[in-house]
């Protein structure tokens, strides 16, 4: 399997694409996301990865909670846990319907190879639960002590919601205080989320690598 050799994330041209090709593994996904670059299937074209030229994230001081939301989450209608069925998730993340979009960029080849990084210990799912229902629920990657969220999922009003809160006082609870959203959605914007250029995006990626934080386990 051949590791993807990426050239500088800075070097992005065309609309923050950085590779065409190159096979869709773990290895290649953990090598692509500790420099700050992801993959982005579009039809009918080779496997992009990207490295965008403006990169949404969420710094945790930022964070902006509606009255609406806080007051579901101290009725605390979910269970929350983390990697209890990273399959199931991702799985309903490809498979939910989306008014803004048609389709799905999570390919069975996307999935297969984040359910590989996630049995390597590095990509990450919180579930929430009604009872014994999977109600909702997102993942994403640990890029060596910062956190790069993927998607989002749910099946009853707030559950995605709340199960990003949960992940945001896990990530808190170890030392980490911003999350990389990559593409900036309104949602993220309403919660406090903000762009920066990627040259500050990449300065605070090194940044909180460089901290050695163990974001997930013992």
């Amino acid at each position: 399997m051949a590791l993807i050799q990426f050239p500088d994330p800075r070097t992005a041209a065309h609309e923050g694409i950085l590779v065409l090709g190159g096979e869709l593994n773990a290895r290649n996904l953990l090598n692509a996301y500790r420099q700050g670059v992801f993959p982005w299937p579009i039809d009918g074209w080779p496997l992009t990865w990207f490295c965008p030229e403006e990169r949404a994230i969420l710094e945790f001081k930022d964070l902006h909670v509606p009255r609406s939301l806080r007051r579901a989450q101290r009725r605390a209608p979910f269970r929350f846990t983390i990697d209890r069925n990273f399959s199931a998730v991702i799985t309903c993340c490809a498979n939910i319907r989306r008014t803004s979009e048609q389709g799905t960029w999570i390919t069975p080849q996307m999935r297969r190879a984040y359910c590989a990084l996630h049995q390597a210990g590095h990509a990450h799912s919180i579930e929430a639960w009604a009872g014994d229902e999977l109600v909702g629920g997102l993942y994403g990657v640990d890029a060596g002590g910062a956190f790069a969220g993927e998607s989002m999922f749910h099946l009853r009003s707030n559950a995605s919601k709340l199960a990003l809160l949960f992940l945001i006082e896990h990530l808190q609870a170890r030392g980490l205080d911003w999350l990389d959203v990559q593409v900036m959605s309104p949602h993220m914007a309403a919660l406090g989320a903000k762009e920066i250029s990627r040259d500050e995006f990449l300065v605070k990626l090194a940044e909180a690598r460089a901290r050695g934080l163990k974001l997930f386990g013992r």
